[in-house]
């Protein structure tokens, strides 16, 4: 790899570096049609959650939602980076976005001619993660061809800002949607605010995979992908610690039982465990315009990721309502702060005819290692105690990391001028 310039981030600089935005019109629409696209793909999420509990009444229906996503991200996932490194991005881009554009019309259609069929809702589910494994993969795959080296810390706290508003956003609005004019209004919107991300696509350039640094033509393997990853201990450290803090450190299953039994609250509570994370996710992308001095990302992935597990196991500890949503926040920032370096090494350190297989081992990551988690301090919860679960884990996360960075000490030298897998 070509060696990078130094970032040039104005030492007094706090708010979000906006630099990729003013620079690029491409990365601009990009970035403003994921934005109002993520919104409308909060709004529906919560749209079919409520309209498969309104058709069944079961909580259980409701939880075979996430399962209906979560096998086509894991096995799509792998594929959709396959297919980001044989073919233009471009048009797999717009291709999978129109797909996701059809199911929100499709949704439209099924709720205005009164099919009450909870299968039908489910099968919607699997193939908007269908589209979003193939759509994810070619869109990540982009960036670092759309903007120079030293301006990816700032996209990627900029796209995380995009999430996180969809997240907190979007069920807020798709919530009182639903309650003023039922589900067909908010399908509506969200098949509307695709627009913005159909058009950005439209205009981007051609982005065939760059096949100079790689391994020659031909159809991308998924097995090459990960063979790549195997013989390199950096990339492989960004997932591992991952892992670490959403496997072993994850808590949000526990939220609804934690309201009722440490703060005495109730549904409301639980919300604002919830919501906590999120906030300080997105207080952590707002407030990153710092991140670009940092050049040792996998020292700063290592810290980000310890303070995590931290804040988790300190959270597990309090029985003030206000003091547990602080450390949840804090454990928020901390995870967008890691999550913008990990994406910044696998965006600069990955040839450009492998970025779509990474990208797509890190979606395989991100939707299956928090589940795990789910399930992990679920049993310990239930075995033992949910402070056992919430500590323990914040703690093992801590212990973890620190043990890896210790078997794997390059980590901790990896340089942003000199990018190395």
């Amino acid at each position: 790899m070509t060696e990078t310039t130094e970032p040039a981030v104005p030492r007094g600089r706090i708010l979000a570096d906006l630099t990729p935005l003013r620079t690029s019109p491409d990365y601009r629409r990009l970035w403003f049609g994921n934005t109002v696209s993520w919104v409308g793909q909060g709004m529906t999420a919560l749209a079919v959650s409520l309209q498969v509990y309104d058709l069944t009444g079961s909580a259980f229906s409701v939880g075979l939602i996430g399962f209906c996503s979560l096998v086509p991200l894991v096995v799509f996932g792998l594929y959709g980076g396959a297919v980001a490194d044989t073919f233009d991005r471009r048009k797999l881009g717009l291709l999978s976005a129109s797909g996701s554009f059809a199911l929100s019309v499709g949704l439209v259609v099924i709720t205005v001619a009164g099919i009450d069929q909870v299968g039908l809702l489910y099968a919607v589910v699997a193939l908007q993660a269908v589209c979003f494994a193939l759509n994810s993969p070619a869109r990540s795959s982009m960036i670092a061809r759309l903007l120079p080296a030293e301006q990816l810390p700032a996209a990627n706290a900029l796209n995380s800002m995009t999430s996180t508003t969809g997240a907190l956003v979007g069920p807020m609005i798709g919530g009182l949607l639903v309650g003023w004019w039922g589900y067909r209004a908010a399908y509506t919107i969200d098949a509307a605010t695709f627009s913005a991300s159909l058009y950005a696509m439209w205009r981007l350039p051609s982005m065939l995979p760059d096949r100079s640094e790689g391994s020659g033509g031909g159809r991308a393997s998924v097995m090459d992908g990960l063979r790549f990853l195997g013989t390199r201990p950096n990339l492989r450290m960004t997932f591992f610690t991952d892992l670490c803090a959403m496997v072993l450190a994850q808590p949000r299953a526990l939220f609804p039982v934690v309201a009722v039994v440490w703060y005495g609250g109730d549904a409301k509570t639980t919300g604002l465990l919830v919501a906590a994370p999120a906030m300080g996710a997105l207080l952590g992308g707002v407030f990153s315009g710092w991140l670009g001095r940092i050049r040792r990302h996998g020292l700063a992935v290592v810290i980000s990721v310890a303070c995590w597990g931290g804040a988790v196991a300190v959270f597990g500890l309090t029985r003030q309502l206000w003091l547990g949503l602080l450390f949840l926040a804090l454990a928020g920032c901390a995870d967008t702060i890691s999550m913008v370096f990990r994406n910044t090494m696998l965006q600069a350190a990955v040839p450009d005819d492998m970025r779509g297989r990474l990208q797509g081992v890190f979606i395989v990551v991100v939707a299956g290692g928090p589940r795990l988690g789910d399930f992990l301090a679920g049993s310990v919860a239930d075995l033992a105690s949910p402070e056992l679960a919430v500590v323990g884990g914040g703690v093992a996360c801590v212990i973890a990391v620190a043990l890896l960075a210790l078997r794997w000490r390059g980590f901790l030298r990896y340089d942003a001028k000199n990018p190395c897998p």
